[in-house]
């Protein structure tokens, strides 16, 4: 018997919607305490994920849940960035290549 391939799961912070690591963009306290959006997915640091859903993100800014996550205030800068990251991705084209923060 041969098993599939693991897929990470993770839960968006905004709606609580468990879904693929890979369609999820993570937000990152690096040790350092700077917060960052995280396209690899492999900062160091403390994590937090969001769905590219517009909705989801501006839920997560209105109640302060990323805040709570990363135990330290998020900038607006870091929303913002998060719905350009969101628009780019429901849209279909890739961000890997975009500065991350």
């Amino acid at each position: 018997m041969t098993r599939g391939r693991h897929v990470p799961l993770r839960t968006c912070v905004g709606c609580r919607s468990s879904g693929d690591k890979r369609g999820l963009i993570r937000i990152a306290r690096t040790p350092e305490g700077q917060i960052c959006v995280d396209l690899t997915g492999k900062l160091a640091g403390r994590g937090a994920y969001v769905c590219c859903s517009p909705a989801c993100i501006t839920a997560a800014a209105k109640k302060k849940v990323l805040d709570r996550h990363l135990r330290q205030p998020v900038p607006a800068e870091i929303y913002d960035q998060l719905l350009q990251h969101a628009s780019l991705r429901t849209r279909g084209e890739s961000d890997e290549g975009a500065p991350d923060g």
